[in-house]
C-alpha cells in the first residue's frame, strides 16, 4: 500500500479549517486539498476492516474517500477534531458499498451457485434445472432456453466478458475457476473481473425473453 502524508496536529487542522470557512476560494480549496490528503491515512486504515468482504482494497479506499470529503464539506470544527468525526462518515459510505453489493448478488442467474453436493462440488440453477423435467413438453422448453443462453454469449456479449463467464462458470467443459484466479489469469484485478462478470449476466438477463 502507497505511503500516507502524516496526519495534521490539532493546530494544522484548526488553521486549515478556519481556511475552508473563512478563506479566499483559492485558500478554501487547497485547504480542502490538504485535509483530504492528509487523513487518506485514516481512510486507509478503515478501509482495513473490510477487506475480507472480498472487495479490492483500491477500491474500498475509493469509497472511503468519498466518506472523508463528506465528512470534510460537513464538519464543524467546533465540536471536536475531524478524524472523530470523518471515521464515521467513512464507516457509513463504506457500509453503504457492501450493503449495495449484498442486494445485487441476491439477483438469480442460472449460473449462479446454490450450494454444494455430497462431493463438495458447486450446484447452480442450472444443474437444478436441467434435473427437474416433469414432461416432454418442459423438456424440450428447457432445451430451448440452454441452447438459447449459449447463442447469447456469442451474440450479446464481447470476447472478455464470454471469456470470464466460461472461467468463473466452468462453460465449455472449463473447469470453474473464482474472479481473483480469473483476475490472476487475465492480468486485471478481482474487482475488475466482478464488474465484467455482473454486466455479462446483465446483459445475458436482458436478452433472455
Amino acid at each position: 500500500m502507497k505511503t500516507f502524508l502524516k496526519p495534521l496536529t490539532s493546530a494544522e487542522e484548526a488553521e486549515q479549517c478556519r481556511l475552508l470557512r473563512e478563506g479566499s476560494p483559492a485558500e478554501a480549496r487547497r485547504a480542502k486539498e490538504i485535509l483530504i490528503e492528509r487523513n487518506l491515512r485514516l481512510v486507509a486504515h478503515i478501509a482495513k476492516k473490510y477487506q475480507n468482504a472480498e472487495e479490492d482494497m483500491e477500491d474500498l479506499i475509493s469509497i472511503g474517500c468519498i466518506g472523508l470529503i463528506k465528512a470534510i464539506d460537513t464538519f464543524d470544527d467546533k465540536k471536536g477534531r475531524l478524524a472523530t468525526y470523518a471515521c464515521r462518515c467513512i464507516d457509513n459510505e463504506l457500509l453503504m458499498l457492501l450493503r449495495g453489493k449484498k442486494k445485487t448478488s441476491r439477483e438469480v442467474s442460472l449460473f449462479e451457485p446454490i450450494g454444494q453436493d455430497k462431493e463438495g462440488n458447486e450446484i447452480h440453477l442450472v444443474d437444478v434445472i436441467e434435473q427437474q423435467q416433469p414432461d416432454i413438453i418442459e423438456g424440450m422448453e428447457l432445451s430451448g432456453n440452454i441452447r438459447k443462453l449459449f447463442l447469447l454469449l456469442d451474440e450479446a456479449l464481447t470476447e472478455r466478458e464470454k471469456e470470464i463467464l466460461i472461467l468463473r462458470y466452468g462453460l465449455n467443459g472449463a473447469p470453474e475457476a473464482t474472479q481473483s484466479q480469473i483476475g490472476a489469469k487475465l492480468g486485471i484485478s478481482r474487482s475488475y473481473v466482478s464488474r465484467i462478470e455482473k454486466k455479462a449476466l446483465q446483459k445475458l438477463r436482458d436478452r433472455f425473453v
